[in-house]
């Protein structure tokens, strides 16, 4: 397990190091459970009352470390990148072994940049081109002529159909699937869905004249930006006839799925479960909270929030913070959802007749 001395780390985050800035440590941990070899984080006096066994510990500016009973300390403002800056310094490296495997599968067509490596049967398709210092984890396959940037960390079992592409420092974590088929089936007449749409669901449906669901070919791909993620067993499907787009900075968390002919935009952030539905078009910097949905063909603005389990049915402005089953402003839904609680206290109450109010 590699080691970190007080100072590298200090250097990292831009803070103070005092006390023995030679001091090693080999992972950061809460303060209650720190070890010898941890850096306690302790960035407010509220978490320094029990520091465990650290010797070692990350607080605030102008903290006693001498008082705790420290070694060593970095002395840092309780920023809020503070602790993202703290873990990447700290982050191992152990997920991707170097060169490239004996049992991996290289198609002679694939073209491999400087620095790449590529774990135990993985496969990597004809035409396909990987980006210089990328990191392929083992089981993980490309299609033919999937293109990645320079960076990008494919991990364990993730799948590539054909002609993906991304830009650079992709992150795509383990079981994810890109470019699978998008979800599209067609009927020769009018299916039973598309009747009880019309009709608002008014119509009682019987059996409709055609049985058979006749699949439309996805021809359009995957393109992701630059600086993407995507989460564990998470999917992206592929287009119809354009690719489905997800721009630079967008992070997808474990369990999403975006739908066919989507258009996801920059810096957004699809939470836990979420899942939208085919040729949606969200705007940048979106945040969709944890199961929350979106219908099909909806067009979602820039800078929109949801709260988890949001089902959005409509299109949405910009600027929008939304919550509830259908969705609606946030403060409406919290305002309803109280309303609601008033109701059963009301009805659980007992009733005052008109005689018990007169004696």
């Amino acid at each position: 397990m590699p080691s970190f001395t007080i100072a590298e780390i200090a250097a990292a985050l831009g803070g103070e190091a005092v006390g023995d800035a030679a001091l090693t440590v080999s992972g950061a941990a809460p303060p209650g459970t720190a070890g010898p070899d941890h850096l306690a984080v302790a960035l407010s006096p509220a978490f320094a009352k029990e520091l465990g066994r650290a010797r070692a510990a990350l607080l605030w500016p102008g903290a006693d470390w001498r008082g705790l009973r420290l070694k060593a300390a970095i002395l840092a403002p309780a920023g809020r990148l503070t602790l993202a800056h703290l873990t990447a310094a700290l982050a191992p490296d152990d997920a991707f072994a170097p060169g490239i495997h004996a049992t991996a599968l290289i198609d002679p067509s694939a073209e491999i940049g400087s620095d790449v490596s590529v774990g135990p049967f993985a496969v990597i398709g004809p035409g396909a081109r990987i980006g210089a210092g990328s990191r392929i984890g083992a089981h993980a396959s490309l299609g033919a002529g999937v293109t990645l940037g320079q960076g990008a960390r494919i991990h364990t079992g993730a799948r590539f159909q054909p002609r993906v592409s991304a830009g650079a420092r992709l992150i795509v974590q383990p079981g994810a699937v890109i470019g699978a088929d998008g979800f599209s089936f067609q009927t020769e007449t009018l299916s039973n869905p598309e009747r009880a749409k019309a009709s608002g669901g008014a119509e009682r449906l019987t059996p409709p004249d055609s049985e058979d669901w006749v699949k439309t070919e996805s021809l359009g791909s995957v393109i992701l930006g630059d600086d993407v993620e995507i989460g564990a067993n998470s999917t992206v499907d592929a287009g119809t006839l354009k690719p489905t787009s997800i721009g630079d900075g967008t992070k997808l968390d474990n369990l999403v799925h975006v739908g066919h002919n989507c258009e996801v935009g920059r810096h957004c952030l699809l939470c836990g479960q979420t899942g939208i539905a085919g040729s949606v078009t969200i705007g940048d910097r979106v945040v969709l909270g944890g199961q929350t949905g979106v219908g099909d063909h909806h067009r979602i603005g820039d800078d929109v929030v949801t709260g988890a389990g949001t089902m959005i049915l409509a299109n949405v402005p910009s600027g929008s913070v939304l919550l509830g089953y259908p969705s609606q402003r946030m403060d409406r839904a919290i305002a309803s959802y109280k309303t609601l609680r008033r109701l059963t206290r009301d009805a659980a109450a007992p009733r005052v007749s008109n005689s018990d109010a007169s004696d």
